[in-house]
């Protein structure tokens, strides 16, 4: 009976042993599986819900709710003027929609700066910051750089006439008026997303009120064309002038030299109420 329940007392202390180790086992497992995952749940980047195109989007082209889409952005990286609600994008007292600024790639993030007001048109008055005015120039093919101009592109304008009444001779001369202008229009289209090369006939730049009317001033009296400034160019154009004698290297022009005349004295001598003058030598 004694060895019965000493076998029993034994196969009890080692039942309980196993217990004891395979509960430890449990929990060491379970504390490095949730220290896993609170590892992982710290390098989660915290997100926010950002609007984004669903297709390709053209200027001019209305903005419908079927347009975009809601997609997880990283809240450290949100671009500026992006929309995080629906309400701001289609604000709901307005049943106006948007109309696009700026053409938008698929997934690329809805911005203000993209889009007008609701009911807001999108002519090119939406293009023009405060002070600035639109101004048309007429181009060709050879003045208007072969068709390869867009709206947003920068230029540079020269002006070539003659400069008559000035003293500075009566040949044609080319100089730098403007510099930097940015175009906000290809003659009737307003978007950056044109293909292909447009052989326009007009231009359109934003310019101050003085640049206008320098700008009219030189296409009544002269022609005009422009020159193509680099995306990433932000240099400062000096001002340049050339003419004929300049660019076929013959230098300044030469004032003829006076011809001295020939000095002649007198001396003016009364006779009755006559005077007469009597030429003499120069002494000095």
């Amino acid at each position: 009976m004694r060895a019965v329940f000493g076998l029993v007392f034994i196969v009890g202390i080692a039942l309980a042993g196993g217990a004891v180790f395979m509960a430890k086992n449990y929990i060491t497992a379970y504390q490095a599986e949730l220290a896993k995952e609170r590892a992982a749940r710290a390098a989660v980047v915290p997100t926010v819900d950002v609007f984004v195109a669903e297709h390709p989007l053209r200027y001019g082209e209305t903005l419908t709710r079927d347009a975009v889409r809601v997609v997880k952005w990283p809240e450290t990286a949100i671009p500026e003027g992006a929309f995080t609600s629906i309400e701001a994008l289609f604000p709901p007292e307005s049943k106006e929609n948007r109309v696009v600024l700026r053409a938008m790639e698929k997934d690329e993030a809805i911005m203000a700066l993209k889009v007008t007001e609701p009911g807001e048109d999108a002519g090119i008055t939406s293009r023009l910051e405060r002070g600035m005015r639109a101004f048309a120039i007429r181009v060709d093919v050879a003045s208007g750089v072969s068709g390869f101009l867009r709206p947003g592109d920068r230029v540079d304008v020269y002006w070539t006439g003659s400069i008559r009444g000035t003293g500075e001779g009566n040949g044609e001369v080319t100089r730098m008026i403007e510099a930097g202008v940015q175009l906000i229009a290809v003659d009737q289209s307003a978007g950056d997303d044109l293909d292909g090369t447009v052989i326009a006939r007009t231009v359109t730049v934003a310019a101050s009120p003085e640049q206008v009317a320098a700008l009219a001033q030189a296409q009544s009296t002269g022609s005009l064309s422009l020159a193509l400034v680099g995306a990433e160019d932000d240099t400062i154009a000096s001002a340049i002038e050339v003419d004929q004698r300049s660019l076929l290297g013959l230098g300044e022009r030469q004032a003829a030299p006076e011809i001295a005349k020939e000095r002649v004295c007198t001396i003016r001598t009364r006779r009755g109420a006559e005077v007469v003058e009597i030429p003499i030598p120069c002494t000095n």
